[in-house]
C-alpha cells in the first residue's frame, strides 16, 4: 500500500484590531447608516468618497506632528514608487484635500458627508478597533455661529432618532489662534511649576502638545487641573461673543448642553467651537460623536483661508449602544422561497427565481438538492411568506405548488400554472 503523505495547513486569522462584520451584525450597521443617510438627505448634504490611502504629508500638516495620532498611531509606509503613504486615520483632512484639489471651494460654501473605515494603531478595545469606521459631515466656507449650531443639531437629532438615551452634549470654545497661543503660554508656565505632580504621559506632552494634557484621563492629573488656568479666561471679546451666540442658538433649539472647559479635542486644527456627545452607557470610552470648528485647516493644506466646521460619529461605539436597544435585528426577510428538486425542476426554478426578482420580489433559491422536507424547513426558517415548490412531476405539467408558510391552516398548497403564478406576484 502506497504511503499517504498528509500535512496540515495553518489556518489564517485576521489581524489584531481588524474585525469581520458577519451577516447577523450587518443589519444593525445598515440601519444606522440608512438613518444617517436620511438625515443628511433631509439637510441637503451630498456624499463625498475619498481614498483610504493618502500622502502622509496630508496628515502631518493637517492633524499636527505633535499629536498622538501622527506620532504613534498612523499606518504609514513607502509604496513601490517610494512614496510615503498613510491609511487615513480620520476623514476631515481627506475631505478638505479633495475640495481643494477639485476646486470645489471656488464654487461657494460646500457641505459634504462621508462614511468609511479609518486606521489607527491603538490598543483594541470595545467600541474601538485598529480599523474603525466613522460617519461624518464637513461644512466648508461657513463662518457664522449658526453653522456651528446647525451641524451640532444634525448630530443630536440623528442620535436621538436612533433611540439613544443618556446622551450629553459637551461644548467649549478654543478661541482663535491668538487666544490659544496666549492660553498655551499661561498653561505651560502653570504646569511647569507642578511637573512632578503630572502623570508620565502628561509630562511628555508638556513641551510638544500641552493642550492635550487637559484631555488626560489620569485621575490625579484631572484633580490637579481643576485649579489650572482656564481657556475661557484667555478668550478675546470676539471669541467670547461668538461662543455666546452658539450657546444661545442651542438654547433656542432646546438642545441641552454642558460647558466643559477641559474639552480641547485631539487634533491641532480645531478653533473656536469644540464639542462632544457622550453616553453614560459606555464607561470610560464615552464619546460617540466629536467635532468642532477648524478655520485654519484649509489654508494649512494649500487652499485659501476658509472657515469650516464638522464632526464624526464612531460607528463601533454607536453599534454598541444601539445593540442595547435592539439586541437582534433579523436579516431582510424573503418574500418567496423556492423549493426544488430534479433536473428539469431545478432549471425552471432558476428561471422563476430570476423572473420574480425582476419584479422586485425578494427571492431565496434553495440550491441544495436535498429532500423536500429539509428544504421546507429551511423555507420556514427563512421568514418568507410563500414557498414555491417544484418537482419534476410539476415541471412536466408546467405547474407549481404555492404554499402559504405563515397561514395558521394546515395546507399542502395551491397548484398554479406559470402564468397564474406570475400574475399572483405581479
Amino acid at each position: 500500500m502506497a504511503e499517504v503523505l498528509s500535512h496540515s495547513v495553518e489556518r489564517l486569522q485576521g489581524l489584531r484590531g481588524m474585525v469581520d462584520l458577519l451577516p447577523q451584525q450587518t443589519a444593525l450597521w445598515q440601519k444606522i447608516e440608512n438613518t444617517a443617510r436620511h438625515h443628511f438627505k433631509r439637510a441637503a448634504i451630498p456624499e463625498v468618497r475619498t481614498p483610504l490611502l493618502e500622502n502622509t504629508e496630508l496628515f502631518l500638516r493637517g492633524i499636527g506632528e505633535s499629536t498622538d495620532v501622527v506620532g504613534k498611531e498612523m499606518y504609514s509606509f513607502l509604496d513601490r514608487g517610494n512614496r510615503n503613504c498613510t491609511l487615513r486615520p480620520e476623514g476631515t483632512a481627506s475631505v478638505v484635500r479633495a475640495a481643494i484639489q477639485h476646486g470645489l471651494l471656488t464654487q461657494g460654501p460646500q457641505k459634504f458627508w462621508y462614511a468609511g473605515p479609518m486606521f489607527r494603531y491603538e490598543r483594541p478595545q470595545a467600541g474601538r478597533q485598529r480599523q474603525f469606521h466613522q460617519i461624518g459631515i464637513e461644512a466648508l466656507g461657513f463662518k457664522d455661529s449658526r453653522s456651528d449650531v446647525e451641524v451640532i443639531s444634525i448630530a443630536w437629532d440623528l442620535l436621538r432618532d436612533l433611540g439613544l438615551k443618556g446622551l450629553t452634549l459637551e461644548i467649549n470654545s478654543l478661541g482663535d489662534l491668538a487666544d490659544r497661543l496666549r492660553f498655551r503660554k499661561d498653561l505651560i508656565s502653570w504646569l511647569e511649576e507642578r511637573r512632578g505632580n503630572l502623570d508620565a504621559s502628561s509630562q511628555d506632552r508638556l513641551k510638544s502638545n500641552p493642550l492635550r494634557i487637559l484631555d488626560s484621563k489620569n485621575p490625579s492629573t484631572q484633580e490637579l487641573l481643576k485649579d489650572a488656568p482656564s481657556l475661557s479666561d484667555a478668550l478675546g471679546e470676539e471669541s467670547k461673543t461668538r461662543f455666546e451666540q452658539v450657546k444661545e442658538g442651542l438654547q433656542n433649539l432646546k438642545i441641552p448642553f454642558k460647558l466643559n472647559p477641559l474639552l480641547v479635542r485631539g487634533l491641532d486644527y480645531y478653533t473656536h467651537t469644540a464639542f462632544e456627545i457622550t453616553s453614560n452607557q459606555l464607561g470610560a470610552q464615552a464619546t460617540i460623536c466629536g467635532g468642532g470648528r477648524y478655520d485654519g485647516l484649509i489654508e494649512q493644506l494649500g487652499g485659501t483661508a476658509t472657515p469650516a466646521i464638522g464632526w464624526a460619529l464612531g460607528m463601533e461605539r454607536l453599534v454598541l449602544l444601539t445593540s442595547k436597544i435592539e439586541p437582534e435585528i433579523k436579516k431582510s426577510e424573503a418574500d418567496v422561497y423556492i423549493v426544488n428538486r430534479g433536473a428539469k425542476a431545478e432549471s425552471i426554478a432558476l428561471f422563476i427565481t430570476r423572473s420574480l426578482r425582476l419584479k422586485n420580489r425578494i427571492v431565496e433559491l434553495d440550491s441544495s438538492g436535498s429532500a423536500f422536507s429539509k428544504q421546507l424547513k429551511r423555507a420556514d426558517k427563512s421568514g418568507a411568506r410563500w414557498a414555491i415548490i417544484i418537482g419534476d412531476s410539476e415541471a412536466e405539467k408546467d405547474q407549481f405548488i404555492l404554499k402559504d408558510l405563515r397561514s395558521e391552516k394546515v395546507s399542502s398548497g395551491e397548484t398554479l400554472s406559470m402564468k397564474t403564478l406570475f400574475q399572483r406576484f405581479s
